[in-house]
């Protein structure tokens, strides 16, 4: 959810998303940055916290070019390719978590980052960007009055990727949940490669361990739909547990569903599924784990 940001405390309400994905509605003024915003987690030299600046935000987008473009290959467009930074339309709408490295050097520090958009703010933005992959507005248009973030752009430099820089990054988004009473979180999960026959045993998996129930389940945008073998069984769940990147299963452990729908993702080279968290389902012993009021660092 190959994909997690600002302060409005404004009742959200339901919206429904029709516009192609194409079609960006530029209403509003984004949310301001804050100067001041708090130190949400902190584990020896890392820290966790939302960014602060246009100039954090810019080297978050940078991060994002290097592991996204360089290491993985996926497909720049000429600006992209000429500023070495993934950004799009919806970056100015969303609030952006780091992970920062206090130790290295000022324009370097940022080694992990999530992008965070409010229900509200994909209002002003024209919708969510999952949208152009899953049918979103079924899934609020079922639970009105519930507050959705969608979580999505998230990235570790190489060297820091581990289940500890992980769980710096999800005790600053449950900090965020807490302050935004956020309801439901969802976005898109992406697993490495384009080849479905190879993907097979993952997938398997994560339909036989994951699915959704009635509610909560959610189709892919016509026409983007994977032709995924539904029938074929996951013979060794131990193995393909294992090749779920660490992110993805990490949602499956906190009580995550993963909706039974594919989309191929070409530019980056990914194939993406659905993941969807109602924050009441969340397992308790991560819940106060992570509920740190900021009194304790992640461990």
């Amino acid at each position: 959810m190959g994909a997690f940001k600002r302060i409005d405390m404004t009742q959200a309400q339901p919206i429904r998303l029709k516009q192609p994905i194409g079609v960006r509605i530029k209403l509003g003024r984004p949310a301001p940055f804050d100067p001041l915003a708090p130190v949400l987690g902190r584990l020896c030299e890392l820290e966790v916290r939302l960014a602060r600046s246009r100039a954090e935000l810019r080297e978050a987008q940078q991060l994002r070019y290097h592991v996204f473009y360089e290491e993985m290959n996926a497909k720049p467009s000429a600006f992209q390719r000429m500023t070495r930074r993934d950004r799009d339309v919806f970056d100015k709408f969303c609030d952006h978590l780091l992970v920062i490295d206090t130790t290295r050097p000022a324009g370097s520090r940022i080694v992990g980052t999530y992008r965070l958009l409010q229900q509200d703010k994909a209002a002003l933005a024209g919708g969510f960007y999952t949208a152009g992959e899953f049918e979103i507005d079924g899934l609020i248009s079922r639970h009105p009055g519930a507050r959705f973030l969608e979580l999505g752009r998230s990235c570790v430099l190489k060297s820091y990727r581990g289940k500890r820089t992980v769980e710096l990054l999800w005790q600053g988004i449950w900090a965020y949940v807490k302050q935004h009473r956020i309801d439901v979180l969802f976005g898109c999960a992406s697993l490495s490669g384009t080849d479905l026959t190879a993907l097979e045993a993952p997938l398997a998996f994560l339909r036989e361990n994951a699915p959704p129930p009635e509610d909560w389940r959610v189709s892919a945008v016509p026409g983007r739909r994977a032709r995924v073998a539904g029938s074929v069984s996951c013979l060794d769940p131990k193995r393909a547990l294992a090749s779920l990147p660490p992110l993805l299963k990490g949602y499956l452990r906190i009580g995550g569903y993963v909706g039974l729908d594919a989309v191929v993702d070409h530019q980056f080279g990914t194939t993406d599924v659905l993941v969807i968290m109602p924050v009441k389902n969340i397992k308790a012993r991560y819940v106060q784990h992570f509920d740190t009021e900021g009194t304790r660092s992640a461990a």
